[in-house]
């Protein structure tokens, strides 16, 4: 898969997975929904319930900034099987028009954000590398 079609599968998926690492070097995946704003990676903190306002990913984002993105396809036909990965370094940004910028686009990108926008910190992913994988090679 070249570069084109993996960041466009990126920019069109729904939902991916964010990885960190804090200092101590341990992972840490979670699933989150994202856009992409003028190349970048952004997903924001929203109202869905969460255990603290002190999140894992940020404070890893905070410590150690290389952070991984990954999208993929799962079918029973693994014909159709993909997954592209984005590899880049993270922010934690909180206002701003970066800020504004991040939230506009998830709020484009997600109905569910329309009436109740997230309102917590961004994170900004200025991806360095992208690759992928696709089954099909059609």
């Amino acid at each position: 898969m070249n570069t084109s079609e993996a960041f466009e599968r990126l920019s069109n998926a729904q939902v991916g997975y964010l990885a960190t690492a804090g200092v101590d070097g341990r992972p840490h995946v979670v699933p989150f929904v994202f856009a992409i704003e003028e190349g970048r990676i952004v997903s924001a903190v929203d109202h869905k319930p969460k255990r603290s306002p002190n999140l894992r990913r940020l404070r890893n984002i905070a410590a150690n900034p290389a952070v991984s993105v990954l999208v993929d396809h799962y079918d029973g036909d693994w014909n159709r099987l993909w997954w592209v990965r984005a590899d880049g370094r993270g922010r934690v940004v909180s206002e701003g028009s970066e800020y504004r910028a991040a939230i506009a686009a998830l709020v484009a990108k997600y109905h569910q954000y329309q009436e109740n926008p997230p309102n917590g910190p961004a994170i900004v992913v200025d991806v360095e590398h992208v690759t992928g994988w696709r089954a099909d090679r059609g």
